[in-house]
């Protein structure tokens, strides 16, 4: 399918690479059966992305959670809550990747582990992100909260940050951040509240010079040793992010453009940090109060919306980037009746269910009917092509190459079969497993993260190399059926190997990966069987 030549503009702020491309090649999709809304009507978008908040968690998903989640309860009962909702990865960084791209994280140039607070930036200049693309179509696009994709800072002697911050300069810009990838605002700190620096960054300036180094070694209020803006309280970060998010709000409603808010919460993640009043109101620990900050701060956007008289025709998405981190003390939490991960084995960094099976609820008043529930297999690079759905565009054959439009289960249709072909899921430590259907295979003999048995722990040498559950007969994983399903183990490992040899899980032209052809992580092949592919460098 051939179109008019797309002009697209990546960036255009202090220290961004712009890029003006003519894209010719768009992919059909062939679910778009309403046709897409006027300019006028184009609904705002506010995404909501918890830190750490497991599926357990949350109490509309978990009739036996001990914490009761009020207001996501109310924003599910109007809208729609997804029972098999996942990441594309147990860890935040690649997660947030993938949510922003439509791409799947290990197709950038990181292939396991996460980013530090002095990264430089993961997303490649010029690729097109959720934000870029709905500014297109005259959305305002803000970014409030935790980045962790990296940007650049300014340093004293012209080379990368050091990983102490020895070498910054605090006075100069920082490039390559959210302005540069789509949005026309952003205030946010550069990834998890425990990493350094503790400075808040406005539209590639620091708002504030450090004057302290702060350090907290608690068992659940840590934080890594680090220079401090004078601005910069750890408790005041998520009740600061939340009243510049309804500040914008408020100002967007009243301003009548359409607008997409990225609000990445610092929160549930350490430090866990509840606000005075939130503390003991769960009848948990001190993790389940700070869920219950998480929970109000969805209440409190809920209200802004209502306030700025927008909130029926606003997509509201609340999600999470990975499973319950082990750092809310799950046995501490079982001995009171909670379990994070609800029936899903691991957590955090696993390639287990727990790990990147995560929350995901949805309100739209004008688009989805109130009260709904969906069990399709779904994942957070679907933003992408959904809300290219909605506004009526294509997805360029270039971007968003692992995004698949949800709009048809939002909208309630009938499906001739699974919406997605098949989910691809990544740990910490870069292991793949793919999941289609009931089945899910695994291309490692453990966890892949920090769930019993571990990546190099002495049992893992008399385990299968990989591992296949039945998720409707088995969703705890407990069973390993590789030996007795040889048929599945071949046809889901040539659908994955097709995956990264194509650059691609969606219907297109190949596209390169960004990075190296090959790597350790890619065992069950041969870089042979990726030559068809020339990877980007």
């Amino acid at each position: 399918m051939t179109s008019a030549p797309l002009r697209r503009l990546t960036g255009g702020g202090v220290g961004c690479t712009i890029i003006r491309t003519t894209v010719t090649h768009y992919r059909l999709d062939v679910h778009m059966q309403t046709p897409p809304p006027t300019e006028a009507a184009l609904p705002n978008i506010v995404y909501i992305l918890a830190d750490d908040m497991g599926y357990g968690d949350v109490s509309c998903l978990n009739a036996d959670s001990k914490i009761r989640t009020v207001h996501l309860d109310r924003m599910a009962a109007d809208g729609m809550a997804f029972e098999d909702a996942h990441a594309s990865s147990a860890v935040c960084t690649p997660s947030r990747y993938s949510i922003l791209t439509g791409r799947y994280n290990w197709r950038s140039s990181m292939k396991q582990s996460v980013l530090s607070g002095y990264s430089r930036h993961l997303i490649e200049p010029g690729r097109m992100t959720v934000a870029s693309m709905l500014k297109q179509h005259g959305y305002h696009t803000a970014m409030i909260g935790k980045w962790h994709l990296g940007w650049d800072w300014t340093t004293t002697d012209g080379e990368p940050a050091q990983g102490d911050g020895s070498n910054l300069d605090f006075a100069g810009p920082v490039a390559n951040g959210p302005d540069c990838f789509g949005f026309d605002y952003y205030y946010g700190h550069c990834g998890s509240l425990d990493m350094a620096p503790y400075v808040y960054v406005e539209n590639g300036k620091i708002t504030a010079q450090p004057d302290r180094v702060t350090e907290n070694t608690d068992k659940f209020t840590w934080w890594r040793k680090g220079p401090t803006g004078s601005d910069f309280q750890h408790e005041d970060v998520l009740p600061n992010f939340t009243r510049r998010s309804v500040d914008y709000i408020e100002k967007q409603g009243a301003a009548g453009e359409p607008f997409f808010l990225y609000f990445p919460l610092p929160a549930p993640h350490t430090p866990i940090l509840p606000l005075p009043e939130f503390r003991g109101k769960s009848g948990t620990n001190l993790y389940g109060d700070f869920c219950l900050q998480v929970d109000d701060v969805v209440g409190q956007i809920m209200a802004a919306l209502e306030r700025a008289g927008v909130a029926d025709n606003t997509i509201l998405v609340f999600t999470t980037d990975n499973g319950c981190s082990p750092e809310a003390d799950f046995e501490e939490l079982a001995a009171l009746g909670h379990h994070p991960s609800h029936v899903f084995r691991g957590h955090k960094a696993d390639i287990y269910e727990g790990g990147h099976r995560i929350p995901l609820i949805v309100r739209w008043p004008q688009g989805i009917e109130a009260g709904g529930t969906s069990s399709e297999t779904v994942c957070l690079c679907d933003l992408m092509a959904t809300v290219a759905d909605i506004v009526g565009d294509a997805v360029p054959d270039t971007a968003g190459e692992d995004s698949v439009s949800n709009l048809p289960v939002w909208q309630g249709q009938t499906l001739d079969g699974p919406l997605r072909e098949a989910t691809v899921h990544h740990s910490i430590n870069g292991s793949f497993s793919i999941r289609q259907g009931r089945w899910k295979l695994e291309m490692c003999p453990g966890s892949g993260g920090w769930s019993h048995p571990r990546p190099g722990s002495d049992d893992i040498a008399d385990l299968p190399p990989i591992q296949l559950y039945d998720l409707e007969a088995d969703v705890g994983e407990r069973t390993n059926v590789q030996d007795q399903h040889p048929d599945v183990v071949e046809k889901l490992t040539a659908l994955l190997t097709s995956y990264v040899r194509d650059g691609r899980s969606t219907p297109g032209a190949p596209q390169p990966n960004t990075g190296v052809r090959y790597w350790p992580q890619l065992n069950w092949l041969q870089e042979s069987d990726l030559n068809s592919v020339t990877n980007s460098h």
